[in-house]
């Protein structure tokens, strides 16, 4: 009887619910990972300029404390040639979290967080409700 297996209960990530409004962050953060996932997302100043001069770069997003400003002003006229949605987040930390750079550990927290200035999204993958949501908020501005 000792020998009788006992299933054990796995935590399943908790999804926003379908009706549950999404802020802009959450949105985001959604769009950058399935970005991620289907190898849409080119991070780091060298990949995002070269995505934005080849005509990929559908959304940019770049930290706002980023300590170089010679990289602010490249990507920000960039976009503006080019004609590529420009979102800014507050923290590089926070971005490079979003854009997978860091480790998760066992508990899901993420982990040796490697800081990113600039991402641009160059294939969006699958449509999201994230995406529609980062689509509604584009269109205002």
């Amino acid at each position: 009887m000792a020998d009788e297996e006992t299933p054990m209960e796995t935590e399943v990530p908790e999804e926003p619910a379908a009706d549950e409004p999404l802020d802009l962050n959450g949105a985001l953060q959604m769009v950058l990972k399935k970005a991620l996932a289907h190898d849409g997302l080119a991070r780091g100043i060298n990949e995002c300029v070269k995505a934005i001069e080849r005509g990929q770069g559908q959304l940019c997003v770049l930290a706002q404390d980023c300590n170089q400003p010679d990289y602010v002003k490249l990507v920000e006229g960039l976009c503006k040639e080019y004609n590529v949605n420009l979102i800014a987040v507050p923290s590089n930390e926070t971005l490079g979290e979003w854009a997978g750079l860091c480790k998760i550990d066992a508990e899901g927290n993420p982990r040796k967080i490697v800081k990113c200035s600039v991402c641009v999204v160059r294939d969006y993958g699958e449509e999201t409700r994230g995406l529609a949501v980062l689509n509604e908020t584009l269109k205002e501005k």
